[in-house]
This record gives structure tokens, C-alpha cells and sequence, in this order.
């Protein structure tokens, strides 16, 4: 599996949702419904009707959308898929039954149009994933977007429009905003961080949903930031517990430098630091030509003053990178990415990221 955009997996139709006896009765009942179903409004609906959508000419079928390369290309995992993250998201809401709602008060016939309508300023993320949502879904609804993956929005944009059976864009609706929304947050958290600590590159960590890892990041790098590692697999970062079980920083690296020799990684290696008398051990080591530290190249400064920081950076001289650690918050980043870090990281940018307020609001003709 991989990580890549893929729009090439069988399309999760909301036809399949239904079982015969739900079709039959459906067709039994279609008589009973108006020709134009009203719009499920919330406050701002009417405002979303107003504003100008993408025109009809640049409607394109989601099918052919979820095949275009994203704005922001997503990081590579070697063994995740978005593809079965999203066939997992579809199929835990439907279970072996459907979408209830729909089949019992919507004739399956019926067209609709739905428009996305930010509620809040931030950075648009989701975009490209929204595509490939609504092609596993129903591949022949239409969607045209008049923002991009990394775009800012305003409350009050209505930046998609999407058109089709008033099933399938109801059957996307949910599983497409929680990426959207969640995605968005993070993204417009990411871009704040990332402004606020500059020159120092914003990172985020492992901190994130179960599942949902490559999403998580992916959002950071449309809003701006980049990747630390992806996962347990590409990089070695020897933290406080490895080096207690290792039983110091010099047996943990030696240990690991071993391990890349032995297995032909080429892995790096990060070494974690929490004072300044670890910082002195770790630069003993890169001093000392009887020990192999080809592979370190950068050092984590782990809750530390931004005195320490900046006299650790000093110390280092550019040998290896630097990476600010602990504490890190909007109040807190410019100041770290002050004092001479190449990284700040923080898992505040995924772990406690507050959701960017969209809705999909629908009208059928």
C-alpha cells in the first residue's frame, strides 16, 4: 500500500447501501415527495446561497477530480493508504445496514446541489482527500472548488460546490468534513506556529489520531510546516528512556550506529537532551574519533530555557541540527525560534488541535 493519491479503488456507490426491500419501498413512496426538496439550513445558509459558487464550467466529475495532483502532495508512509483510510471512515458509518436517513425520507432519483461554507478564517486542508471521498462515493457527482489545499479562508467563503444524487453527497457529507475540519484546524494552527517561529522550521510529532497518522501530517505541511518523522521506522531518536535501558547517551548511540551498520540503514539518528551537562556528553561524543557518530545529526533540546537553548546552539556550531522541544505554544514559539534552533516541534499542532468550523449545505432543484 501507499500513501499516494489514489482514486483507482472501487467506488463505494450509495446504491449499495440499500437492500432491495429499501429500494422497493422507496420507489413506492417517490410519488409522496415534492419535486423540490428544501435546504437544510443553519445560520448562514442563506449567505452560502447568495455568494457565487464556481461556475458550472469548471464542474468536473469527482471520478476524474480525485485523480488530479494535490496542491500539496501528501508525505510518504510505505505501508499506509489513504484510499483504505477512507473506505474505512465510509464503511464504519453505513455498518452492514446504510444510511438509514436517506434511504427512508429521500427518493433515491433525487438530484441535488451542496455547497461548502467556511464558518471560520483559517487554511483550507482536505481538498485533495475531499476529491477522492466523494469519487469512492459516487464517482459521477460533480465538484468544482474555488480553493486549494494551503489556501486562506474567510468566514463566510463558499469555496465548493458539489452536484449529484442528493444520496451520495449526503453519504460523503460527514466523513468529508471530519477530514476537512479536522485537517483545516491543523493546518491553520500549523501556519500560525509556522510564522510566529521563523527562521526555525515548525514541526509537529507522533502525536496523533490513531489511524489518521498521514492526514495529521499532511495537514502540517499544508499549512506551512514539515514533517518530523513519519513514524517509528525512519529515524532513531534516542530519548530519556532508551537511554536509561541503554544505560547511558554514549552506550544508546553506539548501540545504534551498530544497528544501521548491520542492517545498511540509512536511518539518522536524533539524541534527546534535557540539560546542559547531556549537551556537553553529546559533544564529547561527536569529539571523540573513537566513536562512530557519522549517523547523529541532530540533537533534541527537551524543555530548556531559551538561554540554554541559545548557548547550546552556540555550542554545536552548526555541526548538527537543533531542535527546540517542551512547552511550545503560540504565546512561547518566537521566542524559541529566536534563539538559533534549526526545529521547533510541538504536539499541540495535532494532539490538541481545535477543529475548523465548515458545513455542506444542501438544495435540490
Amino acid at each position: 500500500m501507499t500513501s499516494d493519491i489514489d482514486a483507482s479503488f472501487p467506488p463505494i456507490l450509495c446504491a449499495r447501501d440499500m437492500s432491495a426491500a429499501a429500494t422497493r419501498a422507496l420507489g413506492a413512496s417517490a410519488a409522496r415527495f415534492p419535486a423540490a426538496l428544501r435546504a437544510r439550513t443553519s445560520r448562514g445558509a442563506s449567505a452560502a446561497r447568495r455568494a457565487s459558487a464556481a461556475p458550472s464550467s469548471d464542474m468536473m466529475r469527482a471520478g476524474d477530480a480525485a485523480l488530479l495532483p494535490p496542491a500539496v502532495p501528501a508525505p510518504h508512509h510505505p505501508t499506509y493508504s489513504i484510499a483504505e483510510a477512507i473506505r474505512a471512515a465510509l464503511e464504519e458509518d453505513i455498518a452492514d445496514v446504510g444510511d438509514i436517513s436517506c434511504l427512508s425520507t429521500i427518493p433515491v432519483e433525487t438530484e441535488s446541489t451542496a455547497t461548502l461554507l467556511a464558518k471560520a478564517d483559517g487554511v483550507l486542508a482536505g481538498q485533495a482527500l475531499a476529491n477522492q471521498i466523494l469519487a469512492a462515493v459516487d464517482p459521477d457527482v460533480t465538484v468544482a472548488w474555488t480553493k486549494k489545499d494551503g489556501d486562506s479562508l474567510k468566514r463566510g467563503d463558499v469555496f465548493c460546490e458539489m452536484r449529484g444524487k442528493a444520496h451520495s453527497i449526503l453519504r460523503a457529507e460527514r466523513v468529508l468534513l471530519n477530514f476537512m475540519q479536522r485537517m483545516s484546524g491543523i493546518a491553520t494552527l500549523t501556519r500560525r506556529m509556522a510564522e510566529a517561529a521563523a527562521p526555525a522550521t515548525m514541526l509537529e510529532t507522533r502525536k496523533t489520531v490513531p489511524g489518521l497518522r498521514l492526514p495529521d501530517k499532511w495537514a502540517v505541511l499544508v499549512g506551512g510546516g514539515k514533517n518530523h518523522r513519519m513514524g517509528l521506522f525512519d529515524m532513531i531518536m534516542i530519548k530519556d528512556n532508551h537511554i536509561a535501558a541503554s544505560g547511558s547517551i554514549e552506550a544508546a548511540v553506539r548501540n545504534a550506529q551498530a544497528y544501521l551498520k548491520e542492517n545498511a540503514s540509512p536511518a539518522k539518528i536524533e539524541v534527546e537532551t534535557r540539560t546542559m551537562d547531556e549537551v556537553a556528553q553529546v559533544i564529547a561524543l561527536l569529539d571523540d574519533e573513537r566513536v562512530d557518530t557519522s549517523a547523529v545529526s541532530r540533537v533534541m533540546l527537551d524543555n530548556m530555557s531559551l538561554e540554554d537553548m541559545a548557548e547550546a546552539v552556540r555550542m554545536f556550531a552548526g555541526r548538527v541540527e537543533t531542535e527546540a522541544s517542551g512547552n511550545v505554544t503560540l504565546e512561547t514559539v518566537h521566542a524559541i525560534g529566536q534563539t538559533g534552533v534549526t526545529f521547533v516541534s510541538s504536539g499541540a499542532l495535532t494532539h490538541s488541535v481545535m477543529a475548523l468550523d465548515v458545513s455542506l449545505n444542501v438544495s435540490t432543484e
